[in-house]
């Protein structure tokens, strides 16, 4: 019941033209399934349902009927406090995203206090044949281990990813280009030595000459780096 109650009032936020301008930034999902509401409506709701006894059965409730329902599925368990309970509600729902969006706005604080237990979920993660679990998990190595618990194995498990799909080669880009922001020295080396594909080496250092973190003259050097010749840019 649960699931059709959150359904009709998804319908009843829902914003035709944000719909719209939503599927057009999410091609891998059909625009059928866009409802239309805002980010913060949803943030706001999963809020509520969090709180609720029978939320677990709109969680069981899957795959969903829509990517709005994917979204506040996200942010909701987002909020979990419970680390056991958080990942095992992360792991069900994992197979079911089909999107950068819902992927990359899926971002338990909870996995801050439980770095150890994470790294042995990101690790399988990775080695997943399924496109948003390895970004997924690029993505909390790019959250939770560029900082105080960064080491050197981190980068060079995501630069040993090789994948022909579209959606990780642009996180390995994105986590490349935090990286150089926040341990340049330790990093370049990967980019200096040519350990993508060319494809995500260029778009790593674009995104980083891009970056307001890196300084001028590492952008300079970056720049020499570039791969010149044929690279697709998808």
């Amino acid at each position: 019941m649960i699931a059709s109650e959150i359904r009709q009032h998804l319908f009843e936020l829902a914003d035709n033209k944000y719909r719209d301008f939503q599927s057009s930034l999410t091609p891998t999902v059909s625009s059928r399934d866009f409802i239309g509401v805002r980010t913060p409506a949803l943030r706001a709701y999963a809020k509520e349902l969090v709180k609720r006894d029978d939320i677990g059965e709109f969680l069981a409730d899957l795959p969903h009927k829509s990517f709005d329902e994917n979204q506040l599925h996200a942010f909701i368990i987002s909020l979990y406090k419970d680390f056991d309970s958080c990942i095992a509600k992360v792991e069900a729902f994992l197979p079911y995203v089909d999107n950068w969006a819902t992927c990359d706005q899926m971002s338990p604080k909870v996995f801050a206090k439980h770095k150890k237990e994470l790294l042995k979920h990101i690790k399988l993660w990775l080695d997943s044949d399924k496109t948003y679990t390895v970004r997924f998990g690029i993505k909390m190595l790019m959250e939770h281990f560029l900082d105080v618990d960064f080491d050197l194995k981190y980068p060079k498990a995501v630069a040993e990813i090789r994948s022909d799909e579209y959606y990780i080669k642009m996180m390995q880009a994105w986590y490349f280009a935090t990286a150089l922001a926040k341990q340049y020295g330790s990093v370049i080396g990967f980019i200096r030595d040519k350990k993508l594909d060319d494809w995500t080496h260029n778009k790593a250092i674009q995104k980083s000459v891009e970056s307001y973190r890196i300084n001028d003259e590492q952008k300079q050097y970056l720049r020499t780096l570039k791969i010149k010749g044929k690279v697709k840019d998808r």
